[in-house]
């Protein structure tokens, strides 16, 4: 390992190679996340017309994008949160 903490790996994404540089303890997640995302991309390749890997990729990103969108504002715990926020909120106000 190098003396900043980070090693370095090769890892292949839609058919290339990439190397990046990462923390030593991240690599399984690393490699796990690229395996999805490979197969995501293979996924959109069988099921929607495109011209090129980066057609396929561009999809995938926006995928992830919209679900992290979608996801993070339809929380459940979020959103039991707030719906004990908004009964304290009109416990007060019901008071005055």
């Amino acid at each position: 390992m190098s003396e900043d903490g980070y090693i370095s790996i090769n890892v292949w994404l839609a058919g290339r190679s990439y190397r990046i540089r990462i923390r030593q303890e991240e690599e399984e997640a690393v490699r796990k996340a690229v395996k999805i995302a490979d197969s995501k991309v293979q996924e959109m390749r069988n099921n929607y017309a495109g011209k090129d890997d980066q057609d396929f990729i561009a999809m995938c990103l926006l995928s992830y994008a919209a679900d992290q969108a979608i996801d993070s504002s339809y929380n459940p715990l979020l959103q039991e949160s707030l719906k004990i926020l908004t009964q304290k909120i009109d416990d007060v106000l019901d008071k005055d």
